[in-house]
Order: structure tokens, then C-alpha cells, then sequence
């Protein structure tokens, strides 16, 4: 049998994902669904942060880009919500920048625009 890394919380971040897309449908933007899942994270007691900042280190210098995460869950997930008709390699791409930058090593993306919710975890594999 597998072992899957935070298996149980992402089971709940997605249940409140899909209770979201249950209640809202398909075809509202980002923030509409991110403000949702906010409701449903506080509503659970699941613990979040919302928009959170990361800076890229560099040598001895911190970069100027920052990243900002959708949401950061159980101090130890990464959520990443879209909106879009597929998800693409850039999507992917975001989420694995932040894990990495963030020391996380699970993400999960998902994509509130399909008739039924999609979404993936993303696992920060050994660099």
C-alpha cells in the first residue's frame, strides 16, 4: 500500500473545494471561489493563511519577484485555485516554484471551471 504524504488533510481541502464548486458551479472568477473557500476553511476549523508572500533567496540576496500563494493549509499545504478552461504546464510550473521556495512539499491545484471540480496534487520531488 501507498503512503500518501498528507493524505488526510488534502482529503479535506479538496471535500471543501468540491463543497464550494457544489454550492457555486462553474464560471465564476478566482476570487469569488477563493472567498468561498475562505468561508469553508473558517466554517470546518481548517487552518489557513490567505495570499501568502515568498521571497526567492539568492546567494546572499533576496530576490525582488515575490510569490504569493493562493493559500497555505495545515501550515503544510499549498492550494492553488483556478478558474480556467485546462490546466497547462504553467500551472504546474507556479506550484511546484511554491513549494520550493516555501520548504512545502505538497501543493494541490484545482480548477473550479469544469462542470466537475479538477484537481491534483502536486509533490515536491527531490531536486
Amino acid at each position: 500500500m501507498e503512503h500518501y504524504l498528507l493524505k488526510e488533510e488534502c482529503y479535506e481541502i479538496i471535500g471543501s473545494c468540491m463543497e464550494v464548486h457544489s454550492e457555486l458551479g462553474a464560471g465564476f472568477s478566482e476570487i469569488v471561489y477563493k472567498d468561498a473557500l475562505e468561508y469553508e476553511f473558517k466554517k470546518h476549523g481548517i487552518p489557513f493563511a490567505r495570499e501568502v508572500q515568498y521571497r526567492v533567496k539568492y546567494k546572499d540576496t533576496i530576490l525582488p519577484h515575490q510569490f504569493y500563494a493562493d493559500f497555505v493549509v495545515f501550515d503544510s499545504i499549498i492550494l492553488e485555485v483556478k478558474a480556467v478552461s485546462e490546466f497547462c504546464k504553467e500551472h504546474f510550473e507556479q506550484t511546484i516554484n511554491y513549494l520550493a521556495v516555501s520548504g512545502m512539499e505538497v501543493g494541490v491545484l484545482v480548477n473550479f471551471r469544469k462542470s466537475k471540480l479538477e484537481y491534483k496534487r502536486v509533490i515536491l520531488s527531490e531536486r
